[in-house]
């Protein structure tokens, strides 16, 4: 059933039936993403790191009557990474939705942060999207059509003190997104950067803390879940990316546009203002994944 100039009315039409993958789906906005995409009618391949964790968002998928699949490995890891491509591939014959949404937190002084610290961050953060997008884009152009999600962050758009690894990498994935929407559009793959606002997912607890900061762990718990938006607002926005695409798409908006605007029109006081922000909540700021 269509629409007017043809469209689907609903997401649900466009999804039903299609091949979804979404990394670091055991909790959080990734959790969130695939159950609305099994709710949508999607055949959802569930990866995590965490077996059980993963295993429990594929039950909770089938209960819904949706399909799912659980896969747990590490996406840092480039080879695993390309093997679950191949094998998504050889069973399903095609893959239409990656979410590469696998992430972890880390806050510190620069000179407390070691190098196998800064090595980890940028593993998985960084180097678990692009083993992503080698494993799985090709496919995509080879059928010409297909959709990468990426999970960035409002922290890949402005900085913020205490967070350089973490935001090292969501400010390469935001370009990353950007580059291969421009190169790949024309050829029917679009990618898109999602750039959540401050979500309460957990990634706080699970994050590490280096040196002075380690004594702010908790506030920073604290300050997310009281502050946090829940990580369904993001699987919606996820949503809304595939329906209408965008290179870039600001989630939770009231958290991440003043800050960006301010950032573009005047780098200066938007130091001041980051400088009291992170005097009040902690060297910590938007999520990861």
């Amino acid at each position: 059933m269509t629409g007017r100039r043809g469209r689907p009315r609903s997401g649900t039409d466009r999804l039903a039936g299609k091949v979804a993958v979404v990394t670091g789906a055991g909790s959080g906005i990734g959790r969130a993403t695939a159950l609305l995409l099994a709710r949508e009618g999607a055949r959802v391949h569930v990866v995590d790191i965490d077996g059980q964790r993963c295993e429990d968002v594929v039950a909770g998928i089938r209960r819904d009557n949706g399909t799912a699949s659980a896969h747990v490995l590490d996406c840092s890891d480039a080879d695993a990474v390309e093997a679950l491509a191949t094998g998504i591939l050889s069973e399903e014959g095609r893959v239409d939705v990656v979410h590469l949404n696998a992430g972890i937190g880390h806050a510190g002084r620069i000179e407390d942060i070691t190098m196998e610290q800064w090595r980890r961050v940028l593993d998985v953060n960084l180097w678990g999207v692009v083993a992503g997008v080698h494993a799985f884009v090709p496919g995509m152009l080879e059928r010409g059509t297909g959709h990468v999600v990426i999970t960035a962050s409002g922290l890949g758009l402005v900085p913020l003190a205490g967070l350089a690894p973490y935001t090292t990498t969501k400010f390469a994935l935001v370009g990353m997104a950007e580059a291969l929407d421009v190169e790949l559009r024309k050829r029917g793959v679009r990618v898109t950067a999602v750039c959540p606002g401050v979500v309460d997912t957990g990634i706080v607890a699970a994050s590490v803390f280096s040196g002075h900061a380690e004594a702010v762990h908790s506030r920073a718990g604290r300050f997310f879940s009281r502050r946090g938006a829940a990580p369904e607002r993001v699987a919606a926005d996820v949503l809304s990316a595939l329906r209408r695409p965008r290179s870039i798409v600001v989630s939770i908006p009231m958290h991440v546009v003043p800050v960006w605007v301010l950032h573009r029109i005047s780098p200066r006081a938007y130091l001041a203002l980051a400088s009291r922000v992170v005097s009040r909540i902690a060297p910590f700021g938007s999520h990861a994944g």
